[in-house]
């Protein structure tokens, strides 16, 4: 969210009246979008049969950074906006059968999907932004150490995760446009930061050009 007219000309990021926005106080939100990301994860719970999402955190975190050279494209689910609303489908790359379990896979559609957020953040960067902090809620795949990890290692921000997920934000914003609450201040005073994840050491940088390099041959 921003207060300066910040836009991608291609279109990649869309930028948007914020909830909060208002004529003498702007709050544009620059949004990038990747469709296949939840998805996926959910494609790979149901194709590991009985695992659960913390069984595969678990094995993901068996695998060393760069998952063994296994690398996925996680755009299975439709074109894509930060890839100019190609559908280039969702990739599996560099599988060995005979050294790669579903311990690399389930770390590489990890990376792949934070790989797929500093490709937006690249175009974000682009039109001006800055990233150095991120904030979500502690809910979703953002609940997977390997996951914020590789988002803080990769991208160099410092991740800070709050308690609470996008129905209670919603909730909480609905309660200021009813006048429950007076401001959106008092609507998250108690808005409790759980946990903060800050950039560590580690090959995110090689792993990342080996996973964009899978990329731009599936886009040639």
């Amino acid at each position: 969210v921003t207060d300066a007219k910040k836009y991608d000309p291609k279109s990649r990021v869309n930028t948007f009246a914020h909830v909060n926005h208002t004529k003498s106080d702007p709050r544009l939100g620059v949004l990038l979008c990747i469709n296949g990301t939840g998805i996926l994860n959910a494609w790979t719970k149901r194709l590991l049969g009985t695992l659960s999402y913390k069984e595969m955190d678990e094995l993901a975190v068996a695998t060393p950074i760069g998952s063994d050279g296994v690398t996925v494209l996680p755009f299975g689910n439709g074109a894509e906006r930060v890839l100019g609303n190609r559908n280039i489908g969702a990739q599996i790359g560099g599988l060995d059968f005979n050294r790669h379990d579903r311990s690399q896979i389930c770390r590489a559609v990890q990376e792949g999907i934070v790989f797929s957020f500093m490709y937006g953040m690249e175009v974000m960067a682009e039109t001006g932004i800055e990233l150095k902090t991120i904030r979500a809620g502690f809910a979703n795949m953002f609940m997977s150490d390997v996951f914020c990890q590789t988002l803080a290692g990769v991208s160099g921000a410092t991740i800070e995760l709050y308690e609470t997920d996008g129905s209670l934000g919603a909730a909480r914003g609905a309660g200021v446009g009813a006048g429950i609450y007076a401001s959106f201040e008092e609507a998250f005073s108690n808005l409790e930061k759980r946990k903060v994840i800050e950039p560590g050491e580690g090959a995110y940088a090689e792993a990342y050009a080996n996973w964009k390099a899978h990329l731009e041959k599936a886009l040639a």
